[in-house]
């Protein structure tokens, strides 16, 4: 049963015998078993891919609670539940995990010293199952998966300016009014040229000719201090330069509701101690509301 879910995750053989230190042609004779005894076939084979049947989708998922329990039966007695050990992976995107996300792993590695840690820190979304991550911290929201969430905050998207271009060009009071402005465009932040507002419950789309754009907040940020025109960012990627009145917020009563920020970690695996309290260190000695 563990074999075959091991497949399932990671769509073939080779990975899945990678994980459970087996042998492809060992995990082969195991699924095989499996199926025999079912008398039923859970997966179709082919040269390039292995896919669940009908009958295999539905086995999965009583097989995770299955195994779930089995898993929490054997935690009880160890004491796994109150004593995290091991070896803690933690995916956080680049900037937000720098700044954040970095802070609570130090944190936690003073209180839980049997346990080590490993950051990684893109903004690329992976895969947890295949790339061997216990948890990831996300921000926005989140498609339907199979990941369990849990809401550790909030952010902000919002429009920031210098003050010294706002004195000079004037501060818009509208979103329509930003089609007249120099603007620069945060790659990361948008899929396209459109700034999204609401205007009593209505949404507006702006599009945007902007006069820089780059995938780095930093750099969006730091040309709009030098008075480079209007840039869209998470409220975390400007608060340095707010907080030092650098640039400000601007059409505030116009942002969209902040987006969610989660932890997600596969329900594939039980909430182990190692993760639970870290996402307890979390909700203890931070505050991700940045609403």
């Amino acid at each position: 049963m563990e074999a075959f879910v091991a497949v399932a995750d990671l769509q073939g053989f080779a990975p899945a015998a990678r994980k459970l230190g087996l042998s492809p042609s060992a995990v082969t004779r195991l699924i095989a078993a499996l199926e025999e005894r079912l008398g039923a076939r859970l997966l179709q084979r082919t040269t390039r891919q292995v896919t669940l049947t009908d009958a295999g989708s539905r086995y999965l998922e009583r097989a995770r609670r299955i195994l779930a329990d089995v898993d929490e039966a054997e935690s009880a007695i160890e004491g796994e539940r109150t004593r995290p050990e091991g070896r803690l992976v933690i995916s956080a995107p680049f900037g937000f995990g720098r700044m954040h996300v970095s802070p609570v792993v130090t944190a936690y590695l003073k209180r839980y010293p049997d346990v080590g840690a490993d950051l990684r820190l893109s903004d690329r979304r992976i895969n947890l199952v295949e790339d061997g991550v216990d948890l990831a911290v996300r921000i926005g929201h989140l498609p339907d998966s199979t990941l369990v969430a849990r809401h550790v905050g909030q952010m902000r998207r919002i429009i920031v300016a210098s003050p010294s271009y706002l004195k000079a060009r004037g501060e818009p009071k509208h979103p329509t009014e930003i089609p007249s402005h120099d603007t620069i465009e945060f790659g990361a932040m948008t899929s396209g040229p459109d700034w999204r507002f609401q205007d009593a419950g209505e949404d507006i789309r702006i599009t945007i000719t902007p006069r820089f754009s780059t995938n780095s907040s930093d750099s969006a940020v730091q040309y709009a201090e030098q008075g480079g025109g209007l840039t869209r960012v998470m409220f975390y990627q400007a608060a340095e330069s707010l907080k030092a009145g650098r640039v400000k917020i601007v059409l505030a009563s116009f942002e969209h509701p902040a987006v969610p920020i989660h932890i997600v970690y596969p329900t594939s695996r039980l909430l182990s101690a190692k993760v639970r309290t870290f996402i307890d260190l979390v909700t203890e000695i931070s505050d991700w509301h940045f609403g």
